[in-house]
């Protein structure tokens, strides 16, 4: 006969400033927040809110907050909310401010850390909205690991200019084809004035929505919510579950690093790629994996790709967003039909306290007649769009994303630009030509720095109509918005000295999808005497954030990691 259950302590951390005699001062500072002698005794959670007024993506999370608030009290919990910083990728795009983006992923990972850990909360419930918060947030659980979730800020609806359905990549879009002269002044300000019609991430599969989805596939939020919209009642009532699950997961003690198993991330990748997802993922996932001890490399992503098909049909490189898919399903209707086709592991834990497999079940499949998700049997590609390449430009690999319909080769000659503002302006000039090989460099994680993305000019390219006839390599990022033939992430960058470095005006360069090569076809002896003669160019930044940044951060192949 066995006894009475033990009762788990809720307050693992928190009572070490509320049950300690000698923590009198702490005591004394939280009473004053109006918590009572009997809430000191209660789990504390802190509720991490990405809210700032000044971004769709981010202007609506401390309303979403404030739901989770509710949520986490009704549950028997003491509810702290802060917020912490984010940067716009779409404000911030083709200017020096996107020198702050990647950065700021670890930025807002280090002070969720530094609040949870110096406050000795107990749980955590993360509210992210804008592309680097969620991976910044993940890796903030595993590095702390305590019993934690994701609520997603959601994606933004559709903007509409007639009967047209438009988004933020519209914008640049239009902006290039109204430099090619396709369009006039007026059509490109309506695109402008109607592409984002109130809050919510990016519509697309851009790095937001991917990440979101990635971070479902984890197990790390509850079912439904990387595809609910921002403005839907269902993201509300999410945001009230929240608490009840996070006792949930007290009670049970679940943590991250038990959520975020080598499996988990296997899952993670095959959902990504089925769903055409942001090259981005590849440089998150990896930090995220480093966060919570799981080795991931380029090879796992190459591997994943190959075994996985690309099934969705959003933007950019197809015609529908987010808003479609959650209509027809959401990401657990692509789930399940992931999981009845053995490409998920559905024996992952999640933070529902059930396993993949289990919170699937009971959940309706995709819609009959929906256009939005392929069939297996039809796949838009019958491998995934992610590939990893490398070759004498990047021995140490770099990421292309091939649809499909920008074939699988490409060969030219390379026209040399040392910053993405260089290859802009000659795209204004009408300076660039078809069949060219676009190289930026300078743009790595230490050269740009901060790995600039460059939606700017990819978008810019495509409504210039040199989208087909052109390719772009770069030891930069690219945005989950850029589509067209094009290889980022080069590594080693430029700034350390790798060979995108030393390419020249004219200089062959060969990508080949299939063979997953990328190649620089000058001879060894040209390539070593340029070697010799070349001097690292001064560091774009001597004082301040950016300039730990570059002394700290890893390549792009290591996931530009700054703990490392």
């Amino acid at each position: 006969m066995t006894g009475p259950r033990k009762l788990p302590v809720l307050n693992r951390h928190s009572r070490e400033i509320t049950g300690e005699p000698s923590r009198v001062s702490a005591r004394a500072m939280l009473h004053a927040t109006g918590l009572s002698p009997e809430q000191l005794t209660y789990p504390q959670v802190g509720i991490a809110s990405m809210w700032w007024e000044g971004n769709p993506c981010n202007m609506h999370l401390l309303d979403l907050a404030a739901e989770v608030k509710r949520g986490v009290a009704e549950a028997g919990l003491v509810p702290m909310r802060f917020n912490t910083i984010g940067v716009s990728d779409g404000i911030s795009m083709g200017t020096r401010g996107m020198s702050y983006s990647l950065p700021s992923r670890d930025l807002i990972a280090d002070s969720i850390e530094t609040v949870v850990s110096a406050h000795f909360y107990d749980g955590l419930v993360c509210l992210p909205g804008c592309d680097k918060n969620m991976p910044g947030s993940l890796m903030a659980m595993g590095r702390l690991n305590r019993p934690a979730l994701m609520v997603y800020g959601g994606t933004i609806r559709a903007g509409h200019l007639g009967d047209e359905a438009i988004d933020l990549v519209s914008t640049l879009e239009a902006y290039g084809e109204r430099m090619a002269g396709r369009i006039d002044q007026e059509r490109l300000d309506q695109v402008v004035q109607n592409a984002c019609p109130g809050p919510g991430a990016c519509g697309g599969m851009y790095t937001a929505n991917t990440m979101a989805s990635a971070a479902e596939a984890l197990g790390m939020t509850l079912p439904y919510s990387s595809s609910t919209p921002a403005t839907d009642p269902g993201k509300l009532d999410e945001c009230r579950r929240a608490g009840a699950r996070l006792r949930g997961l007290l009670e049970e003690d679940l943590r991250p690093r038990e959520i975020m198993t080598r499996a988990a991330f296997q899952n993670a990748m095959v959902l990504v790629t089925a769903l055409g997802g942001s090259t981005n993922a590849v440089l998150h996932l990896i930090a995220v994996a480093h966060a919570v001890g799981v080795e991931l490399t380029l090879d796992d992503f190459q591997a994943v790709s190959d075994g996985t098909p690309y099934l969705a049909d959003l933007k950019p490189s197809g015609r529908f967003l987010m808003e479609d898919l959650h209509r027809v399903g959401g990401v657990p209707a692509v789930m399940k039909l992931l999981l009845e086709a053995g490409l998920l592991d559905g024996s992952c834990p999640t933070v529902t306290g059930r396993t993949v497999a289990e919170n699937l079940e009971a959940l309706p499949g995709l819609a009959p007649g929906q256009g939005v998700i392929r069939p297996l049997e039809d796949p838009i590609r019958t491998t995934g769009h992610l590939q990893i390449l490398r070759g004498s430009l990047a021995p140490e690999g770099a990421v292309a994303k091939i649809t499909g319909k920008e074939g699988t080769r490409f060969a030219g000659p390379a026209r040399v630009f040392d910053s993405e503002e260089d290859a802009l302006a000659a795209l204004e000039a009408g300076a660039i030509q078809g069949g060219e090989v676009l190289v930026i460099r300078y743009e790595g994680p230490r050269g740009g720095p901060g790995m600039p993305e460059m939606l700017t000019l990819t978008a810019a390219i495509m409504g210039a109509g040199l989208g087909a006839s052109v390719a772009l390599v770069t030891d930069g990022r690219f945005s989950g918005g850029s589509h067209g033939f094009v290889v980022g992430h080069i590594s080693p960058e430029a700034q350390a000295g790798g060979a995108i470095a030393l390419v020249r005006d004219g200089d062959p360069i060969r990508i080949d999808i299939e063979a997953n090569r990328i190649e620089w076809e000058v001879s060894p002896e040209e390539r070593e005497m340029r070697r010799a003669g070349w001097v690292e160019p001064p560091l774009k930044a001597e004082t301040g954030a950016l300039r730990r940044y570059i002394r700290t951060v890893a390549s792009a192949s290591e996931g530009c990691i700054t703990d490392g």
